[in-house]
């Protein structure tokens, strides 16, 4: 937040062009480089699985479990960022006959994203290849970017903001570090997390501009509508646990208790949530942007749903 006070939104928007040229990836040239999956390999960090809740569970069953909720990992960002690009296209067209610096940095934006979608479908595709079958991703993506674009252009962009961060706090204390990883899985995300990173900039710049638009009473209508969508990804998250957990039990090659089913719903569905609501909620980055915007009653609002969501979690 100190560098952005030192320079103009339009620098700001002109930096995001600059690195998104440097830094532009292709799928296959860069990221895939004819790779697959190798079922041997970790796809998540333990740090992300909290898979540590459950002692019961031998190195393989561990492994199965941080495969099962990496594939979710990927399929998640896959639909959040179907949303992402309807909005920022959508935004975009305010720049359209004034700002051509923000335009083309919108225009950049929304083209990595439809190209994060394809990785997304592709790296589906290879967990299928090198996982048993089962797996059910139950979450429709056209139906949740619907629901999201009914709601609040602050309030979106709030959201996006907070998603965007999310992938640099988990590639670089959870991934980066973690040498036990699929390395295929971890280029992907390390890929996915440099081109977010411009993206994050730019959200913090349209959320800050949509902001100094809207009035009090449009704020304070902004703040339900994020609350909205923070309950309605939990929705997601608690039918994607208990899918998840089926999938899991039901390849184990052991028998299980039924202490240990409510343990593994339990321990999945608190990952989840962490993962895409906590990690990104609790980050000081987004906390004090946000807090910068809203009053202290309406961080009162924000503050409640949030108890909630954690007090769910225990």
């Amino acid at each position: 937040m100190k560098a952005s006070r030192l320079e103009t939104a339009q620098q700001r928007y002109a930096k995001c062009i600059e690195v998104s040229r440097r830094i532009h990836w292709d799928i296959d040239r860069d990221v895939l480089r004819s790779r697959y999956f190798d079922p041997a390999h970790k796809f998540m960090p333990d740090g992300l699985t909290q898979v540590g809740r459950l002692p019961f569970l031998d190195a393989g069953e561990r492994r199965l479990m941080s495969q099962i909720q990496g594939r979710t990992y990927a399929n998640m960002f896959g639909l959040i960022e179907r949303f992402i690009g309807a909005k920022m296209m959508e935004v975009g067209r305010d720049h359209a006959l004034t700002d051509q610096t923000a335009l083309e940095a919108i225009v950049r934006f929304t083209d990595e994203e439809l190209k994060h979608q394809e990785l997304f479908r592709r790296v589906e595709a290879l967990a299928a290849d090198a996982m048993p079958a089962g797996y059910k991703f139950v979450v429709h993506a056209d139906e949740v970017a619907s629901f999201v674009l009914t709601k609040s252009t602050w309030a979106i962009l709030a959201l996006t903001r907070c998603i965007e961060i999310v992938t640099r706090v988990h590639y670089r204390q959870s991934m980066e570090s973690d040498s036990s990883m699929s390395p295929l899985f971890k280029d992907i995300f390390l890929f996915h997390w440099k081109e977010e990173s411009q993206h994050a900039i730019i959200d913090e710049l349209e959320w800050l501009r949509e902001d100094a638009r809207i009035d009090a009473a449009a704020r304070d209508q902004a703040i339900g509508d994020l609350i909205d969508l923070v309950a309605a990804i939990d929705g997601m998250l608690q039918g994607q646990a208990a899918s998840d957990a089926h999938c899991f039990l039901s390849m184990l090659d052991r028998a299980r208790s039924s202490e240990e089913e409510v343990r593994v719903h339990a321990a999945l569905l608190d990952a989840y949530r962490w993962q895409y609501i906590i990690s990104g909620v609790d980050e000081p980055r987004f906390g004090e942007l946000l807090m910068s915007v809203i009053d202290e009653k309406q961080g009162e609002r924000r503050g409640a749903r949030a108890a909630q969501t954690s007090d769910a979690r225990q």
